[in-house]
């Protein structure tokens, strides 16, 4: 078409005309004149009727800003060499924008899409602004490819959604969903903060790429620098996680503290979280047994003045918390694990639990946190059992050493029998008495000596007596350790238990 009847066409337009301009190539300067010749001067804006832009290219910036699309709008398999923009624009119809590419930034702010949306197969090699839109209808977004962010915060999703992202990052803050939602992601960061959600919602990791209705695979070249496919949730605050779950994801990084209802949330296939250091100085007195940490305790401890090598710092844009409000946490998410029939799982968020009430100083009294510290010690609070193994054969040990050195007498007494015969004869009458232990000399540590105080050891583990003859002090130290060793016992025992029962 020659600029001549190019203009003849551009002056035939009127507002809310139908426009097929499927397979053209636009120049900005072009669409700029289609859109003027579109305006309407009721709303200040352009208004289209039914639009068809398949396989259109639009060689510069392409800006459908606050326009009106009263029908359909067809962009499939378009190509944006520049950036597009849609702020504000309203799709009376269906929006369909499946295989089409966004080379540059796309901007839907403030969108309101009334009819169906499609955007399958898309590719947004950029970034993909969908703040503030709002989605009146049952849309299926995706599956689509984004090099950059994928933007809904703000969005409104008024009806059910299926959210099919293969991107870097996806922001959903303040995004607000009125109906089941199910998002399927790979690769994405997720930033959930105070997202509002009033129907049960999904977020899961895929672990292979997507596949069209037709079968064929999505391509996912425009990501295909990420390291992995991992989908990783960076914040859960300000959200109601009653009608939460997440399935397969990383939450390694991700920051709970303001999260309502977290023992109400769901943990469904392979989900990791954080882990404690290693110590790769085998010199340094600092050990600590493996357990599931949250990304918070991480930055509490790495803020301390006495912070071993090993614990993350937090992000720009963390906060600060501290053991008085990470407990509660720990607590909610322990009771969801347990409702989810997972008690080994709970037990590492019990630990986490113990470890902030110890080292609360604002809501936790001085004698309580002596008591947990001695709980700790002990057992680790019941859930390490070579603690409490450990500290028993000590305390076995020491028993047998001082029954050795003390508590053992010198030869067993024997029993002696005196009595006195009636002159003239009669009832003689005989009196058994036993001489008291004497306290031993000499070489008190020999194999006989040995056996028998290990003897009385063994016994006392079990709160029994031995019967073996003893020195005041070795009466004495068989009550402390018929106290102390079945404890000790009693912690290993229970600390198998609570990480094998189900």
């Amino acid at each position: 078409m020659d600029d001549a009847d190019r203009d003849v066409y551009l002056a035939g337009l009127t507002p809310g005309a139908v426009i097929d301009h499927r397979g053209t190539t636009f120049t900005q300067p072009l669409l700029d004149a289609l859109l003027d010749a579109l305006h309407d001067p009721a709303t200040g804006h352009p208004r289209l009727g039914f639009a068809q832009f398949e396989s259109a290219t639009f060689q510069g910036n392409a800006w459908f800003r606050s326009a009106t699309f009263q029908g359909g709008a067809g962009f499939g398999s378009a190509t944006f060499e520049g950036d597009a923009g849609f702020g504000s624009a309203t799709f009376q119809g269906g929006a369909g924008f499946g295989s089409a590419t966004f080379q540059r930034e796309a901007r839907f702010w403030s969108a309101t899409f009334q009819g169906g949306a499609w955007f399958e197969s898309a590719t947004f090699q950029g970034n993909a602004w969908f703040e503030q839109a709002v989605f009146e209808r049952s849309v299926s977004l995706g599956p689509l490819v984004c090099a950059g962010h994928v933007v809904l915060s703000g969005a409104v999703f008024s009806s059910p959604v299926t959210l099919s992202f293969a991107a870097r990052r996806l922001e959903c803050r303040r995004t607000r969903w009125s109906s089941t939602a199910e998002l399927r992601l790979r690769y994405a960061t997720v930033d959930f903060a105070h997202a509002v959600f009033e129907y049960p919602l999904t977020i899961a990791a895929e672990a292979e790429p997507f596949v069209l209705p037709n079968g064929q695979t999505v391509a996912e070249q425009a990501v295909a620098g990420a390291p992995d496919s991992t989908v990783r949730i960076a914040t859960l605050r300000g959200v109601d996680a009653a009608h939460l779950v997440l399935a397969d994801v990383d939450l390694s990084g991700c920051l709970f503290t303001g999260t309502v209802h977290l023992d109400q949330l769901r943990l469904e296939g392979l989900c990791f979280f954080d882990k404690v250091p290693l110590n790769t100085l085998r010199w340094h007195p600092v050990r600590f047994t493996q357990r599931r940490t949250l990304a918070e305790e991480h930055h509490w401890r790495a803020s301390r003045p006495t912070a071993v090598r090993g614990w993350n710092v937090a992000v720009f844009g963390a906060g600060h918390v501290g053991p008085a409000q990470l407990a509660p946490v720990y607590r909610a998410l322990r009771k969801a694990f347990e409702d989810g029939k997972d008690e080994p799982g709970a037990a590492d968020f019990y630990y986490g639990e113990m470890e902030m009430r110890r080292h609360d100083r604002t809501g936790t009294s001085r004698a309580e946190r002596g008591l947990l510290h001695g709980y700790w010690m002990l057992s680790g609070y019941g859930l390490r059992a070579s603690r409490a193994l450990g500290w028993l054969a000590a305390a076995m040990l020491i028993t047998i050493v001082l029954l050795m050195g003390f508590g053992l007498p010198k030869d067993s007494p024997k029993q002696e029998a005196t009595g006195t015969v009636p002159p003239g004869g009669g009832k003689i009458t005989f009196e058994i008495d036993k001489a008291d232990p004497q306290n031993p000399t000499g070489n008190r540590f020999t194999g006989e000596r040995f056996e028998k105080a290990l003897n009385v050891t063994l016994n006392s583990v079990v709160f029994r007596s031995s019967g073996q003859d003893l020195t005041t002090t070795g009466t004495y130290i068989e009550m402390a350790s018929r106290v102390t060793e079945p404890v000790l016992l009693g912690l290993a025992v229970l600390a198998v238990r609570n990480r094998v029962k189900r």
